[in-house]
């Protein structure tokens, strides 16, 4: 048992040189089969395929950002329907989309309802109410220029004179108020020559169409049957 056991040995020990060296070689040309075995074409696939993920994601990301700001419009109409969008352009700011009811006119931050039909002071309030607005308040001379163009564009061919009423009432002789409590300002008032008159019952403000300047108020009987400007705040988007 023991002698089987040195014979082992030995002959390993005394293993020939040609053996020894036979071994790595086989070693070696295995290694160069596997090494063989993986195409030279594939490391520019795979460079192609991550190329190819990049762009994707890239498109990804200009679909999902880019379009959504310019589809708001066509989301807001899907939602409410009878808007119309505009596109507001700001120096140094984000551009924005500003959106009015159907019908009714764009000027800065607000929206601009020219009716049709006549009614009394009172009613002209509420039917601007029920239409998620009021009657027109004016701050501004802009805001009144705006006004004097968009009437005379709306009435180029009306032959007769024609009053709007605007949000200005007085609850006493010359106490004006506009309707959303927004305190009388003498220097963005826009009165007819001659006017106010201050009659007692001439407690509500109309814009008087027919006039060649931007001073077109004249207060009337709160009774009387007239067209309105209503108004409400632009959709920004």
């Amino acid at each position: 048992m023991e002698a089987e056991i040195t014979y082992a040995e030995v002959k390993f020990k005394n293993a020939s040189p040609t053996e020894e060296v036979e071994v790595p070689q086989k070693k070696q040309q295995q290694h160069e089969q596997h090494t063989q075995t993986c195409p030279p074409w594939l490391p520019w696939l795979i460079s192609l395929l991550l190329l190819l993920v990049c762009v994707a994601l890239v498109v990804v990301l200009l679909v999902t950002h880019v379009p959504q700001s310019c589809d708001k419009p066509a989301v807001l109409q899907r939602n409410h329907t009878g808007w119309h969008c505009i596109l507001a352009v700001h120096q140094g700011k984000e551009d924005s989309w500003k959106c009015c009811p159907e019908g009714w006119r764009p000027f800065q931050e607000s929206c601009y309802y020219f009716s049709d039909d006549q009614m009394p002071w009172n009613e002209s309030k509420k039917n601007c109410s029920g239409m998620g607005s009021q009657l027109v308040v004016i701050n501004t001379e802009a805001e009144q220029d705006f006004l004097y163009k968009e009437i005379r564009r709306q009435m180029k061919y009306q032959q007769n004179a024609i009053n709007l009423f605007i949000g200005l009432r007085a609850q006493e002789v010359g106490q004006w108020r506009w309707a959303d409590q927004t305190p009388y300002n003498e220097s963005a008032a826009f009165w007819r020559s001659g006017e106010p008159s201050n009659k007692s019952d001439e407690l509500c403000v109309v814009i008087h169409h027919k006039t060649e300047n931007l001073r077109n108020w004249n207060d009337v009987p709160c009774r009387i049957r007239s067209y309105r400007i209503c108004e409400t705040a632009a959709v920004t988007l």
